[in-house]
């Protein structure tokens, strides 16, 4: 299927395909499982958690390529060190640290998610990330909601010619606009907006899914759900409005503890979450009265006119005669009134379907 194929409708957005696989309208959600810091930097976690991915039925695994030191400072100055929310107390370098994913294990990485039969790439925070990332060839590229208004960023990115996916926590429509008008400008168009609450963990209350269908509308775009509510039931919902990519943090247990583990799934969450997002894409079917061939066969089982007790020949009938029962094989319920009164042509059993051809003029 080429990317123009992918929707059926002319209205929608129009798709596009990461690595062979086809985005958007008309396809099954993409899902996405995010690794993030939840490695514990463990680089055999890392590969279990590719492996869980894998077993679960993800499309894709998604690193974080960045350092301590490409995506922040060393410093305990006034907004360097988290006052609120799940890493209070903590310096931005200290928690970087902790999460990140040396570029060293990229290329193992990279190498594991494909040989599980995994689409795998990565979000980019500098130009070394990008640069890395084109040496491995990675299918896309993911843009964090905290560097969607990095435009030179964006830039350098869509200079590698490939498509991109933008979260868009935190931004103004203005700074949406921004972000995909510089993807074009320099070379990306495929471009995937994914809806986001930027907080950790999200509550349901304000995760405003409807924005979804809205992103898709407004921008021209392709659009998805980048999850950070707890359990599965939000990328379900967003499956139904239109969501096309669904992102999901992956941890082994989310006792095992690490930077993103308190709003991650377990394997059997994942899993779960693949396949009922496939089965709420499926489930949405078309909106055409035209009904399935199950519904053909079980036709015969609604309501007709029957016969209900025995009636001589050239008996008037009556209520207690005929009544609206299962199954289907009589005169539909509605001819009631036009029956009633009318004469028994020949003798009528009990269980008879009434047709026409027994009963005579009213």
């Amino acid at each position: 299927m080429t990317p123009s194929q992918t929707t059926t409708d002319p209205k929608s957005p129009p798709g596009f395909a990461i690595a062979g696989r086809p985005v958007g309208p008309g396809c099954p959600p993409f899902i996405i499982a995010e690794l993030s810091g939840n490695h514990n930097g463990d680089i055999d976690r890392a590969f279990r958690l590719i492996d869980a991915a894998a077993q679960a039925g993800a499309d894709a695994v998604k690193l974080q390529t960045y350092t301590p030191d490409t995506i922040t400072l060393d410093h305990d100055g006034p907004g360097f060190r988290l006052e609120s929310g799940l890493w209070e107390g903590r310096t931005l370098y200290d928690l970087y640290t902790e999460a990140h994913t040396p570029y060293a294990w990229h290329g193992p990485l990279f190498a594991h998610a494909r040989a599980r039969g995994l689409i795998v790439f990565s979000s980019v925070f500098d130009e070394t990330a990008v640069e890395l990332l084109e040496g491995l060839d990675a299918p896309a590229y993911k843009i964090a909601s905290f560097e969607a208004i990095d435009l030179p960023l964006i830039a350098r990115t869509a200079r590698a010619g490939k498509p991109l996916i933008v979260s868009t926590g935190m931004t103004t429509p203005a700074e949406i606009a921004a972000a995909i008008a510089t993807a074009r400008a320099h070379g990306t168009g495929d471009v995937a907006l994914l809806h986001c609450v930027s907080a950790y963990p999200a509550r349901f209350s304000d995760a405003n899914l409807r924005m979804i269908p809205r992103l898709a509308a407004d921008y021209g775009c392709v659009a998805g759900l980048s999850d950070h509510t707890p359990g599965t039931a939000a990328s379900v919902a967003a499956v139904t409005l239109g969501a096309a990519v669904i992102e999901k943090h992956v941890t082994l247990a989310r006792a095992d503890g690490g930077p993103d583990s308190s709003f991650s799934l377990e394997p059997d969450e994942l899993t779960r979450l693949t396949s009922d997002c496939r089965h709420a894409w499926e489930a949405l079917g078309e909106a055409a009265y035209a009904r399935g061939p199950e519904e053909g066969v079980n036709r015969t089982f609604r309501r007709s006119l029957y016969i209900v007790r025995d009636v001589a020949l050239g008996t008037r009938l009556t209520a207690a005669d005929v009544r609206s029962i299962r199954p289907g094989f009589g005169l539909e319920p509605e001819r009631l009134a036009e029956v009633l009164g009318r004469s028994a042509m020949r003798p009528l059993k009990r269980g008879e379907p009434l047709a026409w051809d027994m009963i005579g003029d009213a």
